[in-house]
């Protein structure tokens, strides 16, 4: 066994399976086409579908190096050899061509004879009723029984990627580390025993079954093949190093954690666990974002936040309280961007985004970590209200609060953080107007088994006639809706687009033969069943009775106007920002779209206005929206955008306008971009930690906003008595006046207050002290502070009091000259005299601010002072 560095393994294992006839592809996205899935957690995932036998292969066999994210682990990361959040996963899958044997074969070969592994030091195990695959050891490789074990499903069996999916008995490799000092039985030592002398490496999966949701197997028509060999792991045994973190995958990320907080790697044992938690990490954020991933509070961002927090927090371990992260991509470029390209491409992003998101919570994680404990030692635990008040203040989410308290037998209320989450995410649904119909009734639920769905024909047509099928008032079925009276109607087929993909709902008219309705709202609450929120508007509404039903035609075209616009806005994003803007949210209406997006900072005028030009430039090209339906694997293998968030079902509706923008929707649309109108930004601005949001309006509503803008540039024209390309120098000519007034004001105002004497003075000694007291009207707070030391300068030596009327309170200072500090306290005088005005305040020996309400009393006040003085 000789040693390879991991460049020349990961080649050496490509090479191999180019050899075997493989085709060899490059890594797929962290990002999944998988909504079962948050990320690429095993180098099959992007290949589901073939394994599922819902698309075709393209080619038979192929061979992959992926990049993978498992975060099932985190706690373990740093703290045992092995563990790693990011890790690369050589892998050779056959679809339908080779099977258990060809496998085997190839995988003893690529280890013993191009790796040179010595047979001697090799282990393997079986699926206990795998008795295919222990022949093929046995007699086709020549391994001794005595080396092959037998294991049961909690080892040698690989479940689905994912709830569901392909799945079946497995067979790994193992070396014999030779390392017996935790094994409790060495002389029958074997892959059986969990000491961890045999290390497994290279996983071979025989993917012969599909399992439903119930866990149900049937076995699948084309038997595949799927092996997992961890680059980590192997590399690790190739430099015949211990752990994967003194491999040359990690050593050149570890030593500039060294170089930055001078500490050494193998000093401390403590140290050691952060410094490997900080390494993993830096690896798995910076490909995290490299393939588009932004922090947030949920999905996949949330595990990119909580990754760079817990980094920070080791961090913050070794001494360090500036962010630092940024520092580490240049020898991860340096090591693996020729592997990976977008490393490269991406350098500057990485380093905003981890810069912005570590100064946010750096900033937080001393006072955060500091109140923690002040509850803890006035409770000794931590309630649901105080967990959450962490997450909300200082961005501590409960795993990182867990990891804080590491040891300790601290309860946490996690079951009232969840609950108050939920309280806090449903109340800003109810904020930004979207509704959740999760509480189903059993009404509806009956209705959907006797009526079934309700078929959309909107598409294709804004009126149709339907039959009334069932009324509901009140949660009640009734037979009849009077004038006046609102309900909600379920015909078997309808023209009006439900509420849904944040799409606000058609609304419109309905006919029959015994009355008019107005159709209000329309929504999904289960299934496909669609509920008409309607009232009665003439005559009456039967049970049974066919229905003319017609849609708002304005606001439709006005809303697909928006809707289109909204794809438009999102292709533009992704091409002046980069391909990291994903969407996070969006309402469309007829009057306005709201587009929220992942983005780490503010948008420049420059940026707005640049997309801007890109969707007019759409616009004016007048381009046609096409849209075809399509299976959902077929389109996911398509360049094709879909929200991880959706929920969509085996038939998809794919938009596409050119090659400028393919996304899922369900939404209705414009024929022809031309149909949009003038498109323009209103507004951009946070929504939270990296998601920004713009708002924006087209056609008509365009038109209105440049009347509107016209109107008051002629107004101010009129105003200033300028022409209109004058109005912005008139406007600044003006502002600069004002401001010389101001300045002139102050002065006077400041010459005013600090002079000798005013009517408003009075003066009188306590204890041979004198004192100065002042009544002033509406002065700033600046100015008032100003006149008690020019007061103070005058007297020389005493106590100087202003109160400052504002309306219905008054605010005033007391100052006390320093010699005098030891018998009058400014703090206990402007306390006393608060009482008295009816309100609080106080400060130093010396100085102090108080005020109160009660204006009324302040010559009652000034008349007692000694009262207040000596109390």
């Amino acid at each position: 066994m000789k040693f390879m560095t991991s460049e020349e393994i990961r080649q050496s294992f490509l090479d191999f399976f180019k050899s075997k006839g493989h085709t060899i592809l490059s890594s797929a996205s962290l990002i999944p086409n998988d909504p079962q899935l948050m990320f690429t957690v095993a180098g099959m995932v992007p290949f589901k579908p073939i394994f599922w036998g819902k698309i075709e292969p393209t080619y038979p066999r192929i061979a992959t190096c992926q990049k993978c994210i498992r975060t099932v682990d985190i706690d373990n990361v740093g703290k045992t050899p092995r563990h790693q959040t990011f890790f690369e996963m050589l892998g050779n899958f056959s679809f339908g061509d080779y099977f258990k044997k060809e496998a085997i074969i190839w995988a003893w070969e690529y280890v013993t004879e191009v790796l040179k592994i010595p047979e001697e030091k090799l282990w393997v195990s079986v699926y206990k009723e795998d008795d295919e695959a222990y022949e093929i050891w046995k007699n086709e490789i020549g391994v001794p029984e005595g080396k092959i074990v037998r294991l049961g499903k909690e080892d040698n069996w690989w479940g689905p990627a994912g709830p569901t999916g392909p799945c079946g008995p497995d067979t790994e490799i193992f070396i014999d580390t030779g390392r017996t000092e935790n094994c409790p039985n060495i002389d029958n030592c074997s892959p059986a025993c969990d000491c961890g002398r045999f290390l497994e490496f290279w996983n071979l999966v025989f993917t012969e079954y599909n399992q439903d949701d119930r866990g149900n197997l049937t076995p699948l028509q084309r038997k595949n093949i799927d092996t997992g060999l961890g680059l980590e792991r192997l590399t690790a045994i190739m430099q015949g190093v211990e752990t994967t973190f003194d491999t040359d995958l990690f050593q050149p990320v570890i030593e500039k954690i060294e170089s930055i907080f001078s500490v050494k790697y193998k000093s401390n044992p403590e140290q050691d666990i952060s410094i490997r938690v900080i390494a993993d990490h830096a690896r798995a954020i910076a490909f995290m974002i490299a393939d588009g991933i932004l922090p947030s509070n949920e999905g996949r961002g949330y595990v990119l936040r909580r990754l760079l927090r817990r980094a920070d927090r080791h961090a913050s371990l070794l001494g360090n309280k500036r962010p630092f992260l940024h520092k580490l991509i240049d020898p991860l470029i340096k090591k693996m961007g020729s592997i990976y390209p977008e490393l490269k491409a991406k350098k500057e992003l990485i380093e905003q985004i981890t810069i912005k998101e570590e100064e946010r919570f750096l900033d937080n994680l001393e006072r955060g970590t500091k109140r923690l404990w002040q509850m803890i030692d006035a409770k000794g635990k931590l309630n649901g209200k105080d967990l959450f008040m962490l997450h909300d203040t200082y961005g501590f989410h409960v795993e990182l609060v867990e990891e804080i308290l590491n040891g300790s037998d601290i309860h946490l209320d996690k079951e009232g953080f969840l609950k108050l989450m939920q309280e806090q995410k449903e109340r800003a649904r109810a904020a930004t107007g979207n509704k959740e119909y999760d509480d189903v009734s059993t009404l509806i639920k009956t209705l959907h088994e006797e009526l079934g769905g309700t078929e959309f024909l909107g598409y294709e047509m804004l009126e149709t006639r339907s039959e009334i099928k069932t009324i509901i008032k009140k949660g009640v079925q009734v037979h009849q809706l009077s004038k006046g009276e609102e309900g909600e109607v379920i015909f078997d087929k309808t023209v009006f687009y439900a509420e849904k993909g944040g799409q606000v709902s058609d609304t419109g008219i309905l006919e029959t033969p015994s009355g008019v309705a107005e159709v209000l709202h329309v929504y999904i609450p289960h299934q496909d069943i669609v509920l008409h929120k309607i009232k009665v508007i003439d005559g009456l509404l039967n049970k049974g009775e066919l229905a003319l039903l017609k849609v708002d035609v304005e606001k439709r075209k006005a809303t697909a106007r928006n809707h289109t616009a909204t794809h438009l806005l999102h292709a533009a994003l992704r091409k002046i920002l980069g391909e990291h803007v994903k969407q996070s949210g969006s309402l469309v209406g007829p009057e306005r779209l709201r587009f929220d997006f992942s983005h780490f900072s503010q948008l420049k005028p420059e940026e707005i206005m640049a997309i801007e030009e890109t969707v007019n430039e759409i616009v004016l090209s007048a381009l046609p929206v096409t849209v075809e339906e399509k299976d959902l694997e077929e389109a996911k293998s398509e360049d094709v955008i879909a929200l991880f968030e959706e929920k969509y079902g085996d038939k998809v509706r794919v938009v596409s306008i050119s090659d400028f923008s393919r996304e899922l929707c369900a939404g209705t649309h414009v024929e022809n971009t031309g149909e949009i109108g003038l498109f323009k930004i209103i507004s951009e601005s946070s929504v939270s930690a990296g998601v920004r949001r713009i708002e924006a309006i087209t056609g008509k509503e365009s038109l209105k906003y440049l009347r509107k803008l016209t109107t008051l540039a002629s107004d101010l024209k009129d105003v200033l008595q300028v022409q209109e390309e004058q109005i912005l120098e008139k406007t600044l000519s003006l502002l600069q006046e004002l401001k010389g007034k101001d300045k002139e004001i102050k002065k006077l105002k400041e010459k005013l207050l600090s002079g000798e004497t005013s009517a408003n003075d009075h003066e009188f000694s306590i204890d041979d002290v004198k004192f100065l007291v002042r009544i002033v009207e509406d002065a700033p707070a600046e100015l008032v502070r100003n006149t008690a030391d020019v007061l103070m300068q005058r007297l020389g030596q005493g106590v100087v009091i202003i109160f400052n009327k504002q309306g219905d309170k008054v605010i005033f200072v007391v100052k006390v000259s320093q010699e005098l500090t030891k018998h009058f306290n400014a703090g206990h005088i402007a306390k006393n005299i608060a009482k008295a005005l009816g309100g609080g305040g106080g400060g130093r020996p010396d100085f102090a601010q108080a005020g109160g309400k009660e204006v009324n009393n302040i010559e009652k006040v000034v008349n007692s002072l000694e009262k207040y003085v000596r109390a």
